[in-house]
């Protein structure tokens, strides 16, 4: 069977709801989540273990040449999405107050920008759609 597949994108402020609505969509419809937030969350807790964020700074000149070194993957543990950087479940350390205050600094940078979309668009190609439940 050739099933046609789409990718869904939500827009909005902060705190707005994007990724609650995002997950019950995907769920509801069968498709897998990307978690664009979490990915730049990644991106900062790997420059804060790398130590180029330095007063709320980040080092670009560093950064840059690193971001193929990035490995970003979601996996489903326990019915939920949780998020890996280079293999390791970070999931609870990238919703840290501690993460949040750095993520802003490293999403402004163009070259993580555009290797995000880059790893999105990876991840949607490969993306097939999730199988329905028996109740839907």
């Amino acid at each position: 069977m050739n099933e046609k597949r789409i990718n869904v994108a939500i827009d909005g402020t902060s705190s707005s709801g994007k990724s609650t609505m995002a997950k019950a969509l995907a769920k509801a419809v069968g498709y897998t989540y990307i978690d664009t937030g979490a990915m730049y969350r990644c991106v900062a807790l790997f420059c804060m273990r790398h130590h180029l964020i330095v007063n709320g700074k980040v080092d670009e000149h560093q950064l840059l040449p690193l971001l193929p070194n990035i490995h970003i993957q979601f996996r489903i543990e326990d019915g939920k999405q949780v998020a890996y950087l280079n293999g390791e479940n970070v999931e609870s350390e990238i919703r840290g107050l501690e993460v949040s205050n750095n993520v802003s600094p490293v999403a402004a940078i163009a070259g993580v920008r555009h290797a995000m979309v880059r790893l999105q668009q990876e991840m949607g190609k490969k993306c097939s759609p999730m199988p329905k439940s028996s109740s839907s």
